[in-house]
């Protein structure tokens, strides 16, 4: 079972979605209990549905519980600070057209890039990992090659 390496924040989503889960998981039994006892189970569609969307939502509650099983904290882990790693913020510029980009690098589970969260096994983020500020690197994106200028890298 390898390592899933998360921030505190990402930690206590998962918990959050695992709980929520098992709240729906719980619901989802009365509900199919229910449509059980409506009689054919073969042309029942509320129960064959019920049945369908408890087996997702097992599904979904065993692999947040061996995430969290393996999980490491991030956080809590001695990392070089001046390098980008997982858990850093990094605003950097675009030296092709002086856009200045700020982007979290996070685990899969916690990935939105709308919020400014990207994946560590991104292109992008690939491409940034062991930096330091001062250093003018090249990422292959699926959109091309990028130049960046590393202005900031900070761990909140």
């Amino acid at each position: 079972m390898s390592e899933t390496y998360l921030t505190k924040d990402g930690f206590e989503k998962l918990q959050a979605d695992l709980s929520e889960l098992k709240r729906q998981k719980n619901e989802l039994s009365v509900e199919i209990n229910e449509a059980r006892e409506q009689g054919d189970l073969k042309e029942n569609a509320g129960y064959i549905y019920g049945k369908e969307k408890q087996s997702q939502i097992m599904t979904r509650i065993a692999e947040l519980e061996v995430r969290l099983r393996s999980a490491q904290i991030v956080d809590n882990l001695v990392v070089n600070k001046d390098e980008i790693r997982l858990g850093a913020t990094v605003t950097m510029k675009d030296e092709n057209t002086g856009a200045t980009l700020i982007y979290t690098l996070s685990s899969a589970d916690e990935a939105d890039p709308s919020a400014g969260k990207i994946s560590v096994s991104s292109p992008l983020a690939q491409g940034l990992l062991g930096s330091k500020a001062g250093a003018s690197v090249k990422v292959q994106l699926p959109s091309g090659e990028k130049k960046l200028a590393i202005l900031k890298v900070e761990y909140k």
